[in-house]
């Protein structure tokens, strides 16, 4: 999986404001989030599931080869497989997760299973996250603009509630393709933020270099 802008700037976005100590990224692929958030904060433990098998050594690999291989550990089962060993409640959560439709698949099937939801609906999903996340843990994900309202119906009902929502476009023409998202148990009025990639192809904004120039050799 190669790396792209969604995982990149989830991981520069979430906020650590409750410095957790244990993070788990589900669905880490090459383990880009969880090596963001090792190099921004001090958590002791930073877990991380995959089930592509190329990925999970690639993940694995690119932990070894970190400044943090210490406090970074990937797995190879699923979330559920997880949860059901797990006895620690989680801080953080976070998740670049699948939600490309059954329409949309390719020829193959390792790719699809980190796209389709269909490998995990966003119902299960937010289900074992509820049961994982600590009392003052947060929840944090990217989807897109069209899955928002759906995705904070469906986290209602496990009582997680909306904490900050950053919805996100290309440039300032163009229609909003992405929502950042924050969850808590906490029943709170979100903070709604907006941020704008690019002023023209390439010509980044400062909101959008500010965020993410930690993470790029050359920004």
């Amino acid at each position: 999986m190669k790396i792209g802008t969604d995982g990149v700037l989830l991981g520069a976005w979430v906020s650590l404001e409750n410095k957790p100590q244990r993070i788990l990224d589900i669905g880490a692929g090459t383990g880009i989030i969880a090596l963001q958030l090792a190099q921004r904060c001090e958590a002791e433990i930073i877990e991380a599931v995959e089930i592509n098998p190329d990925a999970f050594e690639q993940c694995v690999e690119n932990f070894e080869n970190s400044p943090w291989e210490d406090r970074l550990f990937c797995y190879y089962v699923s979330i559920q497989e997880f949860a059901k060993e797990s006895n620690k409640k989680q801080d953080l959560i976070i998740t670049n997760p699948p939600f490309y439709s059954e329409n949309s698949k390719t020829k193959n099937e390792a790719r699809d299973i980190a796209r389709f939801t269909n490998a995990l609906s966003f119902k299960k999903l937010i289900e074992v996250v509820s049961n994982l996340l600590s009392e003052e843990g947060v929840f944090a994900l990217i989807l897109p603009k069209k899955e928002e309202k759906k995705f904070i119906a469906l986290a209602l009902e496990f009582g997680l509630f909306p904490k900050r929502i950053c919805r996100v476009q290309g440039t300032v023409t163009s229609e909003i393709k992405r929502s950042l998202l924050e969850f808590s148990f906490e029943r709170i009025e979100p903070r709604i933020e907006h941020l704008t990639i690019e002023i023209s192809r390439h010509n980044y904004t400062n909101s959008y270099i500010s965020l993410v120039k930690d993470f790029y050799l050359k920004m």
